[in-house]
């Protein structure tokens, strides 16, 4: 049965070669539309998205606002001003708060290694900021300690950019630089990440040393702003309430007062993200699947046309018996034989292509969007199942109509 489909298929194909490759070629050009669409759709949404991860992994920064609301007989416009005391009390208070810490912040810090001079944003914080902020070595270096910490160590911790700037091709690790006329040890050096939000500037360009060391050289009693992750982004609705009804009662304003906090919620903003990225997909997705829908009715046009030649042939072949189903089958399989194979085709040069682009990708920050197309199973699995959904519609129809010929009538068609 299988054999003589194929033979009959193949028996087509030379028969008509121009016809049949236009219909291989449309339906191949659909695929790679397709595909192509889907995989750059992926790369900008997963960009996006690690991006704004790079920033901030699941946490909330809290910032000193002012009062809008009169509470307990006090007046608005109250500035609420946090300390490094606060994260202790969150900490206490929230036990769904997995990780945190503080942020001071110190704009215009110099920094100097030889005759290279340079001024950055300076950052005291605890070691957890690291996996917060996803600020991780490359290398053989290290993020600051809780000994470091303890001790208030003058210990350094750089961004890649600035590192570079500074040392060049010079291995940064364990030299003495001076920070505001004051020796400093770099324990470390960011690993290059893509970063499209910041506060204060790109994470590449700062200097972190440990929280209690800043606080102690430059006499800080309130922090720019607190770092907090909930334990499970399940529970970050819990924990922003608590964050407004903890410190709500240790600086007496009301809870509902949204103004008395600052909050940058990174949770929120990952979930606005994915849905931006997937409206973008689908629409992306979308246009591809109408070119391949308008391939797949070239098919069933072509179908119908080598119906109409094949007429006679169709009616000898039920007139000495064959089955209305054999010849369903025929056309049927014919039409999805070619759409298969042109989408076999089409998925091959757009892998191809997807290579190709992320083997030139530049590491250019506006490139991150546009230069990193993914061809995923899924993007695969979805395109094979529209190929097989339009071979079947596209042979249905024709083959319908093949197996309703009156064989009498077939006979004399000419």
């Amino acid at each position: 049965m299988w054999r003589i489909l194929i033979e009959e298929f193949i028996g087509d194909l030379r028969t008509q070669k121009t016809r049949a490759f236009l219909t291989l070629f449309a339906m191949i050009w659909g695929t790679i539309a397709v595909v192509l669409l889907l995989s750059f759709g992926e790369g900008l949404k997963r960009a996006v998205e690690n991006g704004l991860i790079n920033a901030g992994d699941r946490i909330f920064m809290v910032y000193g606002g002012t009062t809008s609301l009169t509470y307990e007989g006090l007046p608005k416009g109250r500035s609420v001003r946090l300390t490094e005391a606060d994260l202790a009390l969150l900490q206490r208070s929230i036990p769904e708060i997995d990780l945190g810490s503080p942020s001071y912040g110190r704009w215009g810090s110099t920094l100097q290694w030889g005759n290279e001079r340079t001024t950055t944003y300076m950052e005291g914080v605890y070691p957890e900021f690291a996996e917060m902020r996803r600020m991780f070595p490359d290398g053989m270096g290290r993020f600051i300690n809780l000994r470091d910490l303890e001790q208030r160590r003058r210990v350094l911790f750089l961004g890649n950019g600035i590192a570079e700037q500074i040392f060049g091709d010079t291995e940064p690790v364990g030299e003495t630089v001076m920070l505001d006329g004051l020796p400093f040890t770099v324990i470390g050096v960011m690993k290059k990440k893509f970063q499209d939000s910041s506060n204060n500037g790109p994470d590449e360009d700062r200097a972190i040393i440990p929280a209690s060391t800043l606080a102690t050289i430059y006499g800080h009693t309130r922090v720019n702003h607190l770092v907090v992750r909930p334990r499970e982004v399940a529970l970050a609705p819990l924990v922003k309430q608590r964050l407004y009804e903890v410190l709500g009662k240790r600086y007496k304003f009301d809870p509902d007062d949204e103004r008395a906090l600052g909050m940058w919620d990174f949770i929120e903003d990952q979930k606005l993200v994915r849905q931006i990225g997937l409206g973008i997909q689908i629409f992306l997705g979308l246009v591809g699947v109408f070119t391949l829908i308008v391939a797949g009715v070239g098919v069933a046009n072509i179908m119908y046309v080598v119906v109409k030649e094949r007429t006679k042939e169709i009616g000898v072949k039920l007139a000495v018996g064959a089955r209305k189903p054999h010849i369903m089958s025929q056309f049927v399989f014919e039409a999805l034989l070619i759409s298969l194979t042109g989408g076999a085709i089409g998925l091959a040069v757009s892998g191809l292509v997807v290579s190709g682009v992320n083997a030139l990708a530049s590491d250019e920050p506006a490139m991150q969007y546009i230069a990193h197309p993914v061809l995923s199973w899924p993007i695969a699995l979805i395109c094979v199942s529209i190929l097989i959904t339009l071979g079947l519609a596209a042979g249905f129809l024709p083959a319908r109509r093949a197996a309703a010929v009156d064989p009498v009538e077939s006979l004399r068609y000419e």
